[in-house]
Formats: structure tokens, C-alpha cells, sequence
């Protein structure tokens, strides 16, 4: 087999595996349903280009229909080069539009220099984006955070928080006026990058916090790629845990009903969660 054929063979498959995996995160969460308007988030890295592509792709094939329109926050990093977005997007096709906000004056004259620059960045970015939702009437919002980040999102909140949560798949904002969804919840970071390297992407670094190496997701990435190669398969079963709850084995007074737990009455969950089914997209026809 040529080296053309390797590469068109492991596209092909790696295609594939993301298409079943998105697939089975939208059926499993009731991501998108008939009718809905998706603002799909368009950051210019690998994952975001990677989110759009495969969406798209999925879209061709489902029995419901809904319509994408992929939005860019220009920040007015300096160098930031705005051309790249439109031109990828009008050769795919893709309606888009691209907000234009100066947050980058706004991030690096509070933030000190040194410090991490990611929250207050982030925060305004969410308010910017949701702001252009809500004026337009697009009811969910699609973010491109793979599996590497639920998990690194998770032992952060552990280890700096002291709390047991990470990204959902799936969630309602603050003011309950817009749905976020994360598509590719299911996917691996190493597989999108490998995929992205393939199709080409124009990928537009983000010189803000990019090159900020002392950030504690570094650290997270660090140590759970460090897992990765020294126990084949640990990675995986933490990101099943986090599907596998017991509240009744941990110590959440608000999650389980300790105080009256006795011989004679049955404690129950305080807020049991009921799954969400998504009987429009099963993850059989994506494969």
C-alpha cells in the first residue's frame, strides 16, 4: 500500500471513529433536536475546526434538520490575522459571522503581567458570545471541548477547587437563556489532532495565553498524558467514572440523604438524575 493510500485509509477511519463518537454524545445528551439554530463556536484551533467539519458532516445524514452557523470572536489580539476564518469558511460554504470585541486590551491591563490570563479572557468571551445569541435568536451554543478536557477540567476542580465536577456534555447557563453543547465530549484530543493534521486546517495560534506553560491544565495534561503512556487504559476508565455516579459512596449531604439513612428507612438521592434520550440521531446510523 502506497503512503497515499496509508494516509486517505487512516482518514478515512479516523473520520469515521469521530462521527460515531459525536454521534453517540448527541444521542446520549439530547444535543440537537428538529428546528434547532446552532451557533457553533469558532476559535481557529484544531478542535473548533474539527467540532464544525464533522457537524456538518453529521447534518448531511440526519433525519432532522437544523441549522449551523459558525461565529468567531475576534478579540483584536495583536496579529491576529482576520482574514483566515472568513476565507476557510467561505470555500466550505459555511454561513458565519465574526464578532468584533477588544478583549485583549481589557485581559492584559487588569491581569499583571505573568499571571494567568485564561479566566477573566474566558468569562468575556462566554458573555460576548452568549450576548450574540441571545440577540439572534440561536438557542444552542456548540463549544469544541474533547474528552482530555472534561478530564483535566475535573482534576483541577479536585485538586485547586474542592469540588467533584467537570464540563458537562450538556448544560443550561447561569440565566437559563442558552443551551451549550460540547459535541465532542466523547473524542480525544490525539485523534482531532491527527485528524486536523490531515484535512489541512488553517490553525491560527492564540498568542494570549498560548505560550503560558505554568498554567495548572498544563500540569493536568501533563500528568494524565504521563498516564496515559505508563497505564494503557487509566484515562479511559476515569472519563467512564464520571459517567458511573454513586452518590451513596461519597460524602455530598446535598446528593444523598445521610441524616436519616437508618436500619428502618431507605435514604434516597436529593437530586436524581434522569437521563435525557435522543431517539432522532442514534449512534448506529453514524457508523
Amino acid at each position: 500500500m502506497s503512503t497515499l493510500d496509508k494516509t486517505k485509509t487512516r482518514y478515512n477511519k479516523l473520520q469515521k471513529r469521530l462521527r460515531r463518537e459525536m454521534g453517540q454524545a448527541i444521542a446520549d445528551y439530547n444535543m440537537v433536536e428538529d428546528g434547532d439554530r446552532i451557533m457553533v463556536c469558532l476559535s481557529g484551533g484544531k478542535d473548533s475546526y474539527t467540532m464544525l467539519d464533522i457537524l456538518l458532516n453529521l447534518r448531511n445524514s440526519a433525519p432532522i434538520n437544523f441549522e449551523i452557523l459558525a461565529v468567531n470572536l475576534d478579540q483584536k489580539q495583536p496579529g491576529f490575522p482576520e482574514h483566515v476564518l472568513p476565507e476557510y469558511l467561505q470555500s466550505i460554504g459555511v454561513p458565519y459571522h465574526v464578532i468584533e470585541q477588544d478583549t485583549y486590551s481589557v485581559v492584559t491591563r487588569v491581569i499583571p503581567e505573568g499571571k494567568t490570563t485564561c479566566g477573566l479572557c474566558s468569562r468575556m468571551r462566554r458573555g460576548a458570545l452568549y450576548a450574540y445569541a441571545e440577540d439572534n435568536g440561536f438557542n444552542k451554543i456548540a463549544l469544541g471541548h474533547h474528552r482530555d478536557d472534561i478530564i483535566e477540567t475535573f482534576f483541577l476542580n479536585m485538586f485547586y477547587g474542592g469540588q467533584l465536577k467537570a464540563m458537562p456534555a450538556k448544560l443550561k447557563s447561569d440565566n437559563a437563556k442558552h443551551i451549550v453543547i460540547r459535541p465532542l465530549a466523547y473524542s480525544r484530543e490525539k485523534d482531532i489532532a491527527e485528524f486536523a493534521e490531515l484535512k489541512g486546517y488553517p490553525i491560527i495560534p492564540c498568542n494570549l495565553c498560548g505560550s503560558q506553560e505554568n498554567l495548572q491544565r498544563v500540569q493536568m495534561k501533563n500528568m494524565l498524558t504521563q498516564w496515559d503512556k505508563d497505564f494503557p487504559g487509566r484515562v479511559e476508565t476515569i472519563f467512564n467514572s464520571m459517567k458511573n455516579i454513586k452518590p451513596s459512596q461519597l460524602l455530598d449531604r446535598q446528593l444523598f440523604d445521610f441524616e436519616t439513612l437508618s436500619q428502618t428507612t431507605e435514604a434516597k438521592v436529593t437530586n436524581e438524575f434522569q437521563p435525557v434520550i435522543f431517539p432522532a440521531m442514534s449512534a448506529s446510523k453514524q457508523s
